[in-house]
């Protein structure tokens, strides 16, 4: 076999107490022909200090250090400056398994892929694992693009890239949107459209570990992160490829769309439920005026059908029964 470089882009943002290990991690991978690239996005602690002693200790690891601009602006810097036939991301507070891009190389040269993907696990910040948010397969299996974007739909499927290895040549055209959070379902989508198969491992490869301060986490029951106004612009992209590209899975893209508002009404801020805000009010019509198949739906469940009917005729009340159920289900555990 030729000589096949992997590059591994590592976007870092205040992550000193967690970047050791994650860059460990993948210079310990069982295949060795890496390119580490770490990209600094305007760290304020120690991430760049201890990124530039890394890259002094293994020669494998390229450091970048650029002005905060957010991880689609470091991943897009990492893509300019990789140098690999295939590229695999990794958060610098995640870490992986030594045989990870091994195991993915042979699937996609195997199988001659353009994507494989690793299943993954949750870490909490105790470091126990928390219940599968994507269930691995039972076994190694290979999908179309229909049938994967399909899994999305029902939030069944990983669109991360973090848990992905992909050929270069699929990212000549193509980078990260930037400016908005769940840039990956984005990009993903359009890559999808060349792939036409992903490899599936039912190994649990790639570990996430969640931080109280990630950027896509709310610090306190006042903040109101703007993960859940993307997630409506996520839904209606993803309707708008449905209707173009897949149109057997408008059921599917409905369901979809209804879920991810019903996560953006379970989130705003009560004091922001008023007339006076123009996404808040575009939400309620969009779910008033699809109620009907709403309520034919098959893939959601009698929970969901339940909340979004109640948000239809009375927003707030169905945030105080959110409330009053949330409150019983942490009394119970």
């Amino acid at each position: 076999m030729e000589s096949i470089t992997i590059s591994v882009i590592v976007p870092v943002y205040n992550s000193a107490a967690w970047l050791e290990r994650c860059i460990t991690s993948i210079r310990n991978q069982t295949y060795h022909d890496l390119e580490i690239i770490i990209v600094n996005d305007g760290s304020a602690d120690q991430s760049g200090i201890i990124a530039d002693r890394l890259a002094r200790e293994d020669g494998r690891i390229k450091v970048f250090h650029k002005d905060n601009g957010g991880a689609s602006t470091a991943r897009n810097l990492g893509l300019e400056m990789a140098v690999g036939n295939y590229i695999g991301f990794v958060d610098s507070d995640d870490y992986v398994e030594p045989d990870m891009y091994d195991r993915l190389l042979k699937l996609v040269r195997e199988r001659d892929l353009l994507i494989a993907q690793a299943s993954r696990d949750e870490i909490d910040e105790a470091g126990n694992k928390l219940p599968d948010v994507c269930l691995p397969p039972e076994k190694e299996l290979v999908t179309g693009s229909r049938d994967f974007i399909r899994e999305l739909l029902l939030h069944r499927g990983d669109a991360s890239f973090c848990t992905k290895l992909v050929k270069a040549t699929l990212f000549a055209e193509d980078r990260f949107p930037e400016g908005v959070l769940n840039e990956d379902l984005h990009l993903l989508i359009r890559l999808l459209t060349r792939a036409e198969q992903v490899a599936i491992v039912p190994e649990q490869y790639y570990h996430v570990c969640y931080r109280s301060d990630s950027t896509t986490r709310k610090k306190s029951k006042e903040e109101f992160s703007r993960v859940f106004l993307d997630i409506v612009d996520n839904a209606d992209m993803m309707e708008a490829v449905v209707a173009r590209d897949y149109p057997d899975l408008t059921v599917e893209a409905r369901r979809f769309a209804l879920y991810q508002r019903l996560e953006y009404l379970l989130h705003v801020p009560i004091g922001q439920m008023n007339g006076k805000n123009d996404f808040y009010r575009q939400v309620l019509s969009y779910i008033r005026k699809h109620l009907g198949s709403c309520i034919r739906n098959p893939y959601l469940s009698k929970k969901h059908k339940l909340y979004l009917m109640i948000f239809c005729l009375l927003p707030k009340s169905a945030r105080k029964i959110h409330v009053l159920l949330k409150g019983q289900a942490l009394r119970q555990m």
